[in-house]
């Protein structure tokens, strides 16, 4: 393992660059086809009405695609759809169509406080 140091400032400013790429990667998903949209772990879970060991236990098995970024897992609408559609996870459309609309709020919330 190879250590790297680098000085307080060198890394605020490289945090701060990466802080940017976030946000500017979250604003662009309104964009996007609501297919697309990128949901947190917690939208799935409140709106779906599953436990965190459940999605923990679809991600261990391969069962459901994710993208981690900065400690945080987030899932492609798309991908819950198609978990519903093959039955991995048991719930109606209208939770699906909450999950989206939720999403799409706090979206337009965060564009709105920036």
């Amino acid at each position: 393992m190879e250590v790297i140091t680098i000085e307080s400032q060198a890394f605020k400013n490289l945090m701060s660059k990466v802080d940017t790429i976030f946000d500017y990667v979250i604003s662009q998903q309104n964009i996007q086809d609501e297919e697309d949209s990128w949901v947190d772990s917690y939208e799935v879970c409140t709106f779906l009405k599953i436990s965190d060991r459940t999605l923990q236990r679809l991600r261990s098995e391969n069962k459901i695609n994710y993208s981690r970024i900065r400690g945080k897992n987030y899932y492609k609408i798309s991908e819950i759809k198609r978990m519903m559609e093959e039955n991995l996870i048991r719930r109606s459309e209208d939770c699906l169509q909450n999950l989206i609309l939720n999403h799409q709020k706090n979206v337009r919330q965060k564009q709105g406080t920036q």
